[in-house]
């Protein structure tokens, strides 16, 4: 399962081994427990990665391999391309813009949307300094 915290300033992208149904009850009732409200809805996310990323092409015929309709990989423009995943919103409400995202694909495609978004972020973070 991966799971994408969306916050005001950007997102965190996490590769979890629970499965999605599992995470959401734990989450519903956790709600439930603290007097929280809670918004679970089906949802899309999408977000950018470098075009130029050597993996890209990986995931790209891992898609062709294992995906379906849950997940697309769209060229942008020179520079990027386009994630986009279909799953669950959760938020405290559904027009809050702070939530989570959550979607459940094949393990390989996970594994290697993680790990090119873990690069996205290294390489951000080095040309940064």
């Amino acid at each position: 399962m991966l799971k994408l915290n969306y916050t005001e300033t950007g997102f965190h992208l996490e590769h979890l081994t629970q499965s999605l149904e599992e995470w959401v009850a734990m989450r519903a009732i956790f709600a439930l427990r603290v007097g929280e409200s809670i918004c679970i809805e089906p949802s899309t996310a999408s977000f950018l990665l470098p075009g130029d990323l050597p993996q890209l092409n990986s995931l790209a015929t891992a898609i062709e391999r294992y995906g379906t309709d849950e997940v697309a990989l769209e060229k942008c423009d020179a520079e990027y391309v386009e994630i986009c995943l279909q799953g669950f919103w959760l938020a405290s409400d559904a027009e809050n813009a702070a939530g989570v995202f959550v979607t459940s694909l094949s393990y390989t495609i996970e594994l290697l949307l993680f790990h090119l978004w873990q690069e996205s972020q290294m390489s951000a973070a080095m040309s940064d300094r």
